[in-house]
């Protein structure tokens, strides 16, 4: 008889059974297989708020499968993911297969490759409840806020809303961004810049301060820059003191779930929903040239920046052999991860550095390349040796003013010569200052007063948000891609450029919210129920009496918002267009559906005129009724361009028609991805031959 393995995911099952051969059977749950139902509560808040589990219906097939191969098996081993969702899937197979949960039957691959399956294999354990403990209380949570605010939502506001424990306090940040934008005053300020010369170099320098010690870096008004200006018009130019040093830059530490979704976002445009499930794939296992199928990175949900000695010396060796000696620190580089990361596992890393991006690139889509290069480059980056620059601050002497220039120069790139970090604004860049003596006399080429204002704080992005909540302790590594996925679904959110927007819809939400439930929402608060979630995960905290804890102040909140709120509805205000309906003259409103938004008349019932949004205008007329053409989203969430004057002309294409016409069928030519242009017929013979 064989041992039963049972996984998670079907697409490491040809993984695993590689490395450990015929005397093993793997099979997969696809997911969960045990959940709280759907149509009701599915918590006995009465007696110690015990889940009701139900098998979950459509993973019956699934379930009877796994029974049927657990009695023809000489043993049954876990080997559900890494983590705490894992461990109790782990749990729910045990109860579902009845078995003894004092077997050591549980074990963990941290990376899919030969050495990680036999470590696991070789080191199997008893499964950990308390971790069991800490995901049952997470859900329990979760499922007793959703399924008693979402009808709330429902009765005060409109049906088809939802909130969440920690998806609430997501949106809240970014309303409360937004008003501190709305509520902005922006003040004026002027800096002067002075060009200087030194022998053939030109550069520039910052006004700073004056003799006296006051302060200039800004003055308050063009008046004020001015006549400064005007009183350095004759003055001489002369290096008061230059200061000479060097700083090492040392390099950001590898990848953990928050920092890969952060950098992928910044250097590759990825959601966190497209960064996790590329990084599932690259971690599940790859059909590798040469190699067969395996894994090229270790578990990708992770708080931790710990790496495996082993790991450490093999990338150390790669990048003496590669690079050279010099280009490792001179003593090992380690990373201290924040006190509440779970370290049962390593930082986010390549399988081997000998599997190197160009090396697997032929057998990886395009995302799966870009990922797992960013992916092995950070990693070896943070290996490596700190860049050495060596840096110059000049003050210059100008009557009672005193201009300020510093730069740097590199003399070793260490690090920087495989990887350098992304930033989520903007920095000055080098700048390359000439050799230059105290008590030298620059030219003057031009002296620049310069205004500026005052700007609000950003709109957060995906990087920056994903920042925030980990910085302000919400939610966890594997919760940041589903948040953002559920308030931008619900159309609580909408992405302007590459920033997060509230719409009326979210804000009246959140005020709601925190108006009648402010502590529940409250970000300390729901930092402080994350830390009791990792302490119960450590075997510290009573999972049942943290719930009651939590559920006694929020049962309080419900009663009182419901008795306040009795009766009443809370209006959300309409987005007024600038479109005008042609049946009736109103201004149209922005209006959504489950097919997204569109164009209504706020005159309705008694005027039903509706039409899609014209989202971004295009500067080619429509090739057949010369009308604008308009970028539109049909319900199946397709981008296309359509005529604006539809349903009188039909012209609806993928791409943007160029004016010219197809020589072999006569029909439109259009520009589509990368602008390559192509026939939009798709019999014409130009498109069968490619």
């Amino acid at each position: 008889m064989s041992k039963l393995l049972i996984i998670e995911s079907p697409n490491k099952i040809k993984s695993i059974k590689k490395y450990l051969g015929s005397g093993y059977n793997v099979m997969a749950t696809k997911g969960h297989i045990r959940d709280l139902p759907k149509s009701k509560l599915g918590v006995d808040i009465k007696h110690d708020f015990k889940p009701q589990y139900i098998n979950m219906s459509d993973k019956k097939d699934v379930i009877n499968s796994l029974k049927e191969a657990a009695k023809n098996s000489e043993q049954v081993l876990l080997a559900t993911d890494p983590d705490r969702e894992g461990e109790a899937i782990s749990w729910h197979l045990a109860q579902i297969l009845e078995l003894d949960l004092n077997d050591n039957n549980r074990v963990t691959f941290n990376e899919i490759t030969k050495s990680g399956i036999n470590a696991g294999i070789n080191a199997p354990r008893k499964l950990n409840l308390n971790l069991v403990d800490a995901q049952q209380a997470r859900r329990v949570l979760d499922r007793i806020v959703g399924y008693e605010l979402s009808p709330f939502l429902w009765k005060k506001v409109k049906s088809g809303l939802s909130a969440g424990r920690v998806q609430t306090v997501a949106l809240r940040l970014i309303v409360e961004r937004e008003r501190e934008i709305e509520k902005f005053n922006s003040e004026e300020y002027w800096t002067i810049d002075a060009k200087l010369a030194s022998g053939r170099k030109t550069f520039s320098a910052k006004l700073f301060g004056d003799k006296s010690g006051n302060k200039l870096e800004t003055v308050e008004n063009g008046s004020i820059a001015q006549n400064i200006v005007d009183s350095l018009a004759d003055a001489d130019y002369i290096v008061q003191e230059i200061k000479k040093g060097k700083r090492n830059r040392q390099p950001a530490p590898p990848f953990i779930t928050s920092t890969l979704q952060q950098e992928a976002s910044r250097k590759l445009g990825f959601t966190g929903q497209r960064t996790m499930r590329i990084a599932q794939q690259l971690y599940e296992g790859i059909d590798i040239a040469d190699i067969g199928a395996t894994g090229l990175i270790t578990y990708m949900r992770t708080d931790s920046l710990r790496i495996s000695e082993e790991a450490r010396a093999q990338a150390n060796a790669f990048i003496s052999n590669v690079y050279g000696a010099k280009y490792l620190p001179s003593s090992p580089r380690y990373f201290k991860s924040k006190g509440n990361s779970q370290d049962a596992h390593e930082a986010i890393r390549p399988t081997s550095v000998e599997l190197t991006p160009e090396r697997v690139k032929s057998s990886l889509t395009s995302d799966q390349y870009k990922l797992y290069k960013l992916i092995w480059e950070r990693f070896l980056a943070s290996l490596m040796a700190a860049c050495v620059q060596d840096t110059v601050n000049v003050v210059i002497e100008a009557s009672d003013y005193l201009f300020k220039a510093s730069g740097f120069s590199v003399r070793f790139d260490g690090f920087t010569v495989l990887y350098e970090e992304g930033k989520d604004e903007e920095t000055d860049g080098q700048i390359n200052l000439p050799e230059m003596k105290e008590g030298e006399v620059l030219k003057l080429r031009e002296i620049v007063p310069n205004q500026h204002f005052t700007q609000p704080p950003p709109r957060y992005t995906e990087p920056t948000l994903i920042k925030a909540l980990e910085e302000n302790g919400i939610g966890r590594p594997s919760t940041y891609a589903p948040i953002l996925s559920n308030i931008l679904n619900r159309d609580y959110i909408e992405r302007v450029k590459k920033s997060f927007k509230p719409t009326n819809l979210g804000m009246v939400v959140v005020d709601l919210m925190t108006e009648h439930f402010d502590r529940i929402f409250d970000v300390k608060f729901t930092a402080n129920l994350e830390e009791k979630l990792d302490k119960i995960g450590e075997g510290n905290l009573n999972w049942v009496e943290t719930i009651r804890d939590f559920y006694e102040d929020f049962d309080k909140h419900h009663r009182k918002a419901e008795s306040t709120l009795d009766g009443k509805r809370v209006k959300v205000p309409l987005e007024e267009s600038d479109v005008v309906c042609e049946k009736c003259g109103s201004k149209m409103v922005v209006r959504s559906s489950r097919f997204g938004k569109f164009l209504a008349c706020p005159n309705y019932p008694n005027c039903k005129n509706t039409k899609p949004i014209p989202e971004d205008e295009v500067k080619q007329a429509c090739p057949k009724c010369g009308a604008k053409l308009v970028k539109r989203v049909s319900k199946k969430g397709n981008k296309f361009y359509g005529c604006s004057n539809y349903p009188n002309c039909d012209f609806a294409s993928p791409g943007v028609p160029t004016g010219e016409k197809c020589s072999e069928c006569g029909s439109f030519i259009i520009s589509g991805v990368r602008g390559r242009k192509y026939c939009m017929n798709s019999e014409c013979p130009t498109r069968q031959k490619k």
